[in-house]
């Protein structure tokens, strides 16, 4: 009984109340606070000057008139209302819009695909693994020199004469305008699959594999541990990569520069190949500056908006 008493009067007592200590500038020095901000303003200022410095720099120029070599002048927000009245602007972001589509329906699928193929291999894995990340390896330039010569519109062409077997073509390819777009997809899903893949294949090793022989305790098939246990796993990741794929599709550059130039008919024009012509055909950089900044607030919103759209989804 007396135990009981004293337990109860300890549990009643109240706790003490911890006071915070009192910053103390003395306290804080020898701590070595001093040596430790030395040691961060460097960096910090490096950091600043590297990182924002050419956003700021950015800025000022899309409300500049310059091409570099004369003096600048101030325009303000002409270079934006000169930009956003470009006739050619509409095609542009259409083109661009059009290959983010088109790489997202074919494109996105296949990464998963080939890295749930390779990790349901039991066998010579590690073959797989490099014939996949292989094309991530060839310079962009090359492999893009290379396909072109496989987009050959004639009957002789690698792709043509593949296809001719089947008694289907010759396509004109790269020619045709409504085939430019899709031949550019198709080149840009097998230069970015392997590397894409790699990732998916490292968040499938995190994976229980506790999961994967309960499930096969059960009977269940290939497809049914996929869709059941493969897919739910990897779904914060495939959130994350469907981001920055639309990020990276919206960045096009260069595959419609090497490939095409824009054309035909302007078919493949893009918004980052409006930005280049901007500035190195026609020596305007303030509008190419706006472009740019235009641009990069747009998929600033796309960000802001995919999040709040997937949050729900990525962490049920």
């Amino acid at each position: 009984m007396t135990k009981t008493l004293e337990l109860t009067a300890r549990q009643s007592r109240p706790e003490p109340v911890r006071t915070r200590r009192r910053f103390s500038w003395k306290r804080w020095y020898n701590a070595g606070g001093l040596s430790a901000v030395g040691f961060a303003i460097p960096i910090v200022l490096i950091f600043l000057y590297f990182s924002w410095g050419p956003i700021v720099q950015g800025i000022t120029l899309s409300l500049q008139r310059t091409n570099l070599v004369a003096p600048a002048q101030w325009v303000g927000l002409k270079n934006f209302e000169y930009v956003l009245a470009d006739p050619g602007l509409p095609q542009a972001v259409l083109n661009t819009a059009y290959f983010a589509v088109l790489a997202l329906i074919i494109g996105f699928p296949i990464p998963i695909m080939l890295a749930v193929f390779i990790n349901e291999l039991r066998r010579w894995d590690w073959l797989y693994n490099t014939l996949a990340y292989l094309p991530a390896v060839v310079p962009p330039v090359a492999a893009i020199l290379l396909w072109k010569f496989f987009y050959d519109p004639s009957g002789s062409g690698i792709f043509n004469t593949m296809l001719g077997w089947f008694g289907l073509g010759p396509f004109p390819w790269l020619n045709s305008e409504a085939m430019a777009m899709p031949s550019i997809v198709l080149y840009a899903t097998w230069a970015g699959a392997g590397s894409t893949a790699i990732i998916y294949l490292a968040a499938l090793g995190t994976v229980r594999t506790e999961l994967y022989e309960a499930a096969e305790i059960d009977g269940a098939g290939i497809w049914s541990r996929i869709w059941h246990i493969t897919l739910p796993q990897l779904r914060n990741i495939i959130f994350t990569m469907m981001l920055l794929q639309l990020i990276g599709t919206f960045q096009l550059f260069t595959e419609p520069y090497l490939f095409t130039g824009g054309g035909p008919n302007n078919a493949t024009q893009t918004i980052l190949l409006k930005i280049y012509n901007y500035a190195f055909v026609n020596g305007d950089y303030g509008a190419a500056t706006a472009l740019s900044v235009l641009l990069a607030v747009f998929l600033g919103l796309l960000s802001f908006v995919y999040f709040f759209a997937t949050r729900k989804w990525s962490r049920s």
